[in-house]
């Protein structure tokens, strides 16, 4: 099934309406806007990892304000147990029975903020969540909602008091990316306009809306060439000598998706080469697992998804239209 072109027309001026309204807030930063509501689309999660100051949780909050529905927020710390992050289940005395309080992941939009200095145990609770969009607990299985998003942030420098993510919770973020510090130009519109810089957006779009956007770019023409493309991109993350886990089958899908809806963003009812090659750093990096001897060389993984995409040949664009 392929998409129609009201429908590209729709997704396109309805993604751009959302990027705009965010970059309200988020200054100079259209890039990294825009992927991250390829991650939502693409029914996935989005891990930011930067430096302090840099907008990570300004540009989370706008995000859960341009969609008109729920968005909460955990401040992760090392006291931080499941049950808070999920809920937990009370006896209540007057009508004897016990009741279920929801946690703050029960919302459409989730900022995780400072993810990695929860404990491992924490950090799990959002596993089944973030994969299967439910929590079970006490043996009940209970669905958070659609659209869910996991926005989670976390500080590259300050490593004291923090737990490296496990590899399983990194699988599930289909993609990674880092806001940085503001240009010049736009360092002096923030200074400039420090009381007139918004930060409160209005609603662009409701809930069902983002699951119809999802709906279009599931349908987005993916041509066999790309999808061989793509297969012969994560298998060869996984003989780079420098690597010692390559991209899972996980990884490849989340390649497959975030294309599709990057394609359709930018007008097409295609995917081009091109969208994979914009796209692979931020989705595959993060899972790579390098060698220890790599890494004390300085090698990184985003040097290695690079290289891979230097050493990959692409189909032709008039072949894989």
């Amino acid at each position: 099934m392929t998409i129609t072109a009201e429908q590209t027309a729709w997704f396109q001026e309805t993604f751009a309406q959302l990027v705009d309204n965010v970059e309200q807030v988020v200054l100079g930063k259209r890039h990294v806007i825009e992927l991250a509501f390829t991650a939502m689309i693409s029914e996935g999660h989005l891990l930011l990892e930067d430096f302090p100051g840099t907008g990570k949780t300004s540009l989370a909050r706008a995000m859960g304000q341009s969609v008109q529905g729920t968005s909460t927020r955990i401040q992760f710390t090392p006291d931080l147990l499941p049950g808070d992050v999920t809920g937990i289940t009370v006896y209540d005395q007057r009508r004897g029975e016990f009741e279920f309080h929801q946690g703050p992941v029960f919302a459409n939009i989730l900022l995780a903020d400072e993810i990695n200095r929860a404990s491992p145990k924490t950090q799990s609770a959002l596993l089944e969540v973030m994969e299967e969009g439910h929590v079970t607990v006490d043996g009940v299985t209970r669905p958070v909602g659609v659209p869910f998003l996991v926005v989670a942030t976390q500080n590259p420098v300050e490593q004291a008091g923090t737990y490296r993510l496990p590899e399983a919770q990194l699988d599930r973020f289909l993609l990674k990316t880092s806001l940085g510090y503001p240009d010049h130009a736009s360092t002096v519109r923030i200074l400039e306009g420090t009381g007139t810089v918004r930060r409160e957006v209005e609603p662009v779009i409701t809930p069902q809306g983002v699951v119809s956007m999802a709906d279009v770019a599931r349908d987005v023409y993916l041509n066999p060439l790309v999808l061989d493309y793509i297969a012969r991109i994560v298998e060869a993350t996984r003989l780079a000598t420098e690597v010692r886990l390559g991209v899972s089958v996980r990884g490849a899908i989340a390649l497959t998706k975030a294309s599709k809806t990057w394609a359709v963003a930018h007008g097409r009812g295609y995917v081009t080469p091109d969208d994979v090659k914009a796209l692979a750093e931020s989705v595959l990096a993060h899972r790579l697992i390098l060698d220890p001897e790599a890494e004390f060389d300085g090698v990184t993984a985003g040097a290695v998804i690079g290289q891979v995409m230097l050493d990959t040949m692409p189909p032709s664009q008039r072949d894989a239209v």
